[in-house]
């Protein structure tokens, strides 16, 4: 699993151990987090990897293959954090770079699923509602979000023979620390205003839905993006 050390990543990585799993995730700074995640939920295992390096994707899912044993699950959960601006402002560096951190991370970990993961496995990306509920200064993050919805798709068909499922999942606002720290209180209370269900997302409800997708009861979906979204 990628980002597994803060906000959906954590409760995505406690969700999945408790339910039996053996998970290990990437961190590239949360040091103290990780260890925590380590010490208190039993079968998660941290490893310290920057996705921004080069080789940092493929040596995660290598690390992950020997530790395990095997592949079954795939989650492609790390997103790379971004200044929200105009697209006339945006340098070019920045869009290179988070494309690069979420788009081409999830190419290269779900390639090396392709290539390794055994049969009946399943393989859930994270995305957003941002690429159907579209908001002015985030044209990088959705950009790179939209390409995983199609990477998914097209993963769906030419996995399929093997019974790999893959699905994405793409959450609404979700009460997380980088959610609080990008957006003022007004905006999230105006968020939880329009959204039918009345609140901000809590972490724990898009890990219900990634069970559900790597689980048993998931086995006949695919190709699917389900919007954990409250409504929004």
């Amino acid at each position: 699993m990628t980002g597994g050390s803060r906000g959906i990543g954590r409760a995505i990585v406690e969700r999945l151990a408790r339910d039996g799993a053996e998970v290990v995730f990437n961190y590239a700074s949360s040091t103290a987090a990780a260890a925590e995640i380590a010490a208190t939920v039993e079968g998660a295992h941290g490893i310290q990897l920057d996705l921004a390096e080069p080789g940092a994707a493929e040596r995660l899912m290598e690390l992950a293959e020997e530790r395990l044993g095997g592949l079954d699950i795939l989650v492609n959960n790390a997103a790379m954090s971004f200044q929200v601006a105009s697209i006339a402002d945006t340098d070019e560096a920045v869009f290179d770079d988070v494309m690069r951190g979420n788009a081409k991370t999830t190419f290269l970990t779900t390639r090396y699923a392709a290539r390794r993961m055994r049969d009946g496995g399943r393989i859930v990306n994270i995305s957003t509602v941002n690429t159907v509920r579209p908001a002015p200064g985030n044209a990088p993050y959705a950009a790179s979000k939209g390409a995983i919805e199609q990477l998914t798709a097209v993963a769906a068909m030419e996995l399929g023979s093997r019974g790999i499922t893959v699905n994405t999942v793409s959450p609404g606002a979700t009460d997380t620390d980088l959610l609080r720290s990008t957006n003022p209180a007004e905006a999230l209370e105006r968020v939880a205003s329009v959204t039918p269900l009345g609140r901000l997302g809590e972490p724990a409800d898009i890990a219900d839905v990634v069970a559900f997708l790597v689980g048993p009861d998931g086995r006949w979906m695919t190709g699917q993006n389900l919007r954990a979204t409250g409504g929004l």
